[in-house]
């Protein structure tokens, strides 16, 4: 019992969709949040003329108003001006980032859609509750974690800033836009080198928290069983169910045989009827077959319906192996099959 009850089983399929219907999913937040702002910063570097030329457009729109006359038609004409320009400018950044966001979500667990994980739990929101989570062991491991990523990050980013300084009184004689070019530059280095450390880390993250997600699916062998019999069914009454078809299959079978031409023995342990009838089939079928207590149930059936019963013990042993209940006889078996219906026709004189 203590074995059962120990989660050392890998969770089902049935036990991870139904993870997935609930919202449970393995989401890593570090891998989410790198590829969302990998997205934001080439889409800034490539919009930057774009949006650069809206706020020009503002700034010069501004200063062109010196000196008018301000009343409330004034005022909100400006206002829509400059939330007009204010939302050119950051929308496509905005479309961007949000993409980026549903494909990092996306390529971690796949599309899913599920209503589960927004709905009210008033367990949630438990003062007491709440106030241990606050102060739990796992809210400390999880502060100390994002303590050393962001102090890796930044120091990473220092470095490369500090290495850059040194070369500032060259730049100082550049001309202002040889200036900002070279900002420009030193700005994107720095922004990949703390990206490449997010990224070492957001893919730690996803190992981590994949292999939390199915250690908290895992599942006692007790749990297992009772998914497949809820899946499958009792296997008790999947058992009687398959002895009642197979009793009402029998009896079919032993109906047949008093139809029989033959019944071929090999004389103990096989018996097998054969059934020729030249308008329905091309060749001779088999009606019905057993084994031991069956074959002897078939040879009475057959004696008290005058069935003749002919012993041929490889032909039987055949018949019995290869050809199903209400199937034809293979062409191997046509000649010796043929010699025993040949010799029964003639005993009946057909």
């Amino acid at each position: 019992m203590a074995d059962d009850a120990e989660k050392t089983e890998e969770p089902t399929p049935k036990k991870i969709e139904d993870a997935r219907k609930e919202g449970n999913v393995p989401k890593s937040q570090d891998a989410s949040g790198v590829i969302t702002l990998f997205v934001a910063i080439l889409a800034l570097l490539m919009l930057f003329p774009y949006m650069a030329s809206h706020m020009i457009y503002i700034f010069k729109y501004l200063f062109s108003l010196i000196g008018t006359e301000i009343d409330k038609r004034f005022l909100i004409d400006v206002a829509v001006i400059i939330i007009k320009e204010f939302l050119l400018t950051i929308l496509p950044l905005a479309v961007a980032v949000a993409v980026a966001g549903i494909v990092a979500a996306v390529a971690q667990f796949g599309f899913l859609f599920t209503t589960k994980a927004i709905m009210p739990d008033f367990k949630k929101i438990d003062p007491i509750k709440g106030t241990k989570n606050l102060f739990s062991m796992k809210k400390l491991i999880e502060g100390v974690k994002i303590t050393f990523k962001s102090f890796t990050t930044l120091g990473v980013g220092f470095v490369f800033f500090f290495y850059f300084i040194v070369e500032l009184p060259t730049v100082a004689l550049f001309g202002i836009g040889d200036q900002l070019l070279w900002l420009k530059d030193k700005a994107i280095i720095i922004a990949f080198a703390m990206l490449l450390i997010i990224f070492i880390f957001a893919l730690i993250d996803v190992i981590i928290v994949r292999k939390q997600y199915f250690d908290g699916l895992k599942m006692s062998k007790q749990e297992i069983k009772d998914e497949m019999k809820n899946m499958e069914g009792d296997p008790l009454i999947k058992g009687k169910i398959r002895q009642k078809q197979m009793e009402i299959s029998r009896k079919r079978m032993m109906s047949e045989v008093p139809n029989a031409d033959v019944v071929i023995t090999n004389p103990t342990h096989y018996a097998v009827a054969i059934k020729y009838d030249q308008e329905k089939y091309n060749a001779p079928v088999v009606v019905a077959k057993g084994m031991d207590n069956m074959a002897q149930q078939i040879k009475k059936i057959a004696r008290e319906n005058s069935v003749h019963i002919v012993q041929n013990p490889p032909l039987a042993k055949s018949l019995y192996n290869d050809v199903e209940v209400d199937k034809p006889i293979p062409e191997a078996l046509f000649v010796a099959v043929a010699e025993v219906l040949a010799y029964v026709f003639k005993m009946n004189k057909k």
